[in-house]
């Protein structure tokens, strides 16, 4: 997704960047590396302590210069003295953090958001780090009263043992309230990740508040 000079979105060092109106305002070979890792992480072109591009020292010439794998790319500056070269930029784009749209999950996850009250189910795709609270905004697309509801998952208690209906905590994410990602569990048997999807009840308040 987001791979085309029209939509060009990249992730680096956790981070993820619409860099599409960089690519708009420049044109030029300058710009044919980013374009090809468009839709991609490419966080091995950064240091991780300093958060610039990477270099490395010519064993011949002894010249320190960016390290680009895919070729130089725009706002990196030549090693060598030359006049068709601007090197007066003020921030280069991947310092840029008017163009972070986010952070990068470490995965993505299904969850089954079902109303109680309606019988209504929805499927939602959420990044692994989202509160329910966060969720929860997600799934008012679906339902613009979600504020109004109470969400509740059934999980194991740590003091019976036992799987219970219990209210979640919103600040918290679905494995800090007890609904564990089985998907790796599903793989080592060979099951489709489908074959489980979590489920949250949600129970109307009635309280009239509009979400």
């Amino acid at each position: 997704m987001h791979a085309e000079p029209g939509d060009c979105w990249v992730s680096y060092l956790g981070d993820v960047y619409d860099i599409t109106k960089v690519l708009r305002d420049n044109d030029g070979a300058l710009v044919q590396p980013m374009l090809r890792a468009a839709g991609k992480d490419i966080s091995h072109w950064f240091d991780e302590k300093t958060g610039d591009v990477k270099k490395w020292r010519d064993p011949v010439t002894n010249l320190e210069s960016y390290y680009c794998p895919m070729g130089n790319f725009l706002h990196i500056n030549p090693v060598d003295p030359r006049s068709d070269f601007a090197t007066d930029v003020a921030v280069p784009w991947w310092k840029d953090v008017g163009n972070r749209v986010g952070k990068l999950t470490a995965k993505i996850r299904r969850v089954r958001i079902k109303n109680v009250l309606t019988q209504q189910e929805h499927v939602l795709e959420v990044p692994q780090e989202e509160t329910i609270k966060e969720i929860q905004e997600r799934y008012m697309a679906s339902n613009w009263h979600a504020a109004s509801y109470t969400w509740k998952a059934l999980v194991v208690v740590e003091k019976t043992g036992e799987k219970e209906f219990v209210t979640l905590d919103m600040d918290k994410n679905l494995e800090e309230n007890g609904v564990p990602d089985e998907t790796p569990e599903f793989f080592k048997l060979d099951l489709d990740e489908d074959y489980y999807i979590p489920v949250i009840h949600v129970y109307f308040n009635d309280d009239l508040t509009v979400a």
